[in-house]
């Protein structure tokens, strides 16, 4: 497994990462057992970044990698997040930066990993009622107390990462990137390179969608995120399956399935750039692994351009109040 500089803070990580979420929810069952295999599974094969939240079940998820990762603590670079706290039913009660809710999140997320220290540690959203400065200002105090290695932001815009790293030095910023989502491109990845931030890109796969496994929402279990993501409803999801079908054809010439041409295309992006696949299985963590033998020439990137260009999907990524949460 060959290895990607994150930032210009000296966090080295695999070039490929382990997205746990859909391990507790979000996506159909839990099955723990598998997902440990999964975790065991990628660590075998020298996958060495993994990502959680103390949101994704509520601290379950954390909970679940902590199973794995005590007998391996000096093998895995780990990441998790904090600052959106669930509502009973699931829902997003608030976005909270306040410095003390920092200090609250990271020790309570230290306890449920049984680790001491938290090697990148992300705001998970920006908190439009708290600055920025304050939010990363107390995110540096962990640094300094030695519960936290490096720092991260997610979801955040590119003057704001701006004003954060004015504060503490960025190691990572986190945000969806895929053939489908390449917003990252026009503002925030630049201001990324410039500051020398690297970005781990989350949902690189489409949220499933470049596995060419969804061809029905009926596909979708009923408590499934997706079912309400507008990339996967009605007209938006026809227009989709169009687009996906240009992307199979590539892979079919290439050998490989879409899925692995999606990842394959993302690493070609820049040697900054870390996808974190999410999966909960050992038989898709394989697959995944598979992108990395992929070789994409010039000629294959300027035709995956053609039919993948920045606004190709039909639908926004999020339903309209969760867009509100993003590019603060």
């Amino acid at each position: 497994m060959k290895k990607r500089k994150l930032g210009n803070q000296g966090l080295i990580v695999s070039e490929l990462g382990l997205g746990c979420m859909g391990m507790s929810e979000y996506y159909g069952s839990r099955d723990e057992k598998e997902a440990i295999a999964t975790i065991h599974r990628s660590l075998d094969l020298g996958l060495n970044f993994i990502d959680t939240a103390d949101a994704y079940g509520i601290g379950h998820n954390e909970e679940l990698i902590a199973k794995v990762i005590r007998e391996h603590r000096q093998q895995v670079v780990l990441a998790t997040k904090f600052g959106i706290l669930r509502g009973k039913d699931g829902s997003i009660a608030e976005i909270n930066g306040r410095p003390e809710y920092v200090r609250f999140a990271c020790e309570a997320s230290l306890r449920r990993l049984g680790v001491e220290e938290i090697d990148l540690y992300y705001q998970h959203r920006v908190d439009p009622n708290t600055p920025i400065e304050e939010t990363v200002g107390a995110m540096a105090q962990l640094v300094q107390e030695g519960k936290v290695r490096f720092l991260g932001l997610s979801e955040a815009a590119a003057q704001t990462v701006r004003r954060a790293h004015a504060i503490h030095p960025i190691t990572a910023l986190q945000n969806e990137y895929s053939l489908w989502c390449r917003d990252v491109e026009a503002e925030i990845l630049p201001t990324c390179r410039e500051l020398g931030i690297g970005l781990v890109a989350f949902s690189p796969l489409g949220r499933g969608f470049f596995t060419s496994q969804i061809k029905n929402i009926d596909n979708l279990a009923e408590d499934d995120l997706r079912r309400r993501l507008p990339r996967f409803q009605d007209e938006n999801f026809q227009q989709n399956l169009i687009f996906l079908k240009r992307i199979e054809a590539i892979a079919q010439e290439k050998g490989c399935q879409p899925s692995q041409l999606a990842l394959a295309w993302l690493l070609a992006q820049g040697e900054d750039i870390v996808p974190i696949p999410g999966t909960k299985r050992r038989t898709h963590l394989e697959e995944n692994f598979g992108a990395l033998e992929i070789q994409l020439t010039v000629d294959d990137l300027q035709r995956i351009d053609q039919v993948a260009p920045q606004g190709v999907a039909a639908g926004m990524r999020y339903p309209e109040a969760l867009m509100r949460t993003v590019n603060l």
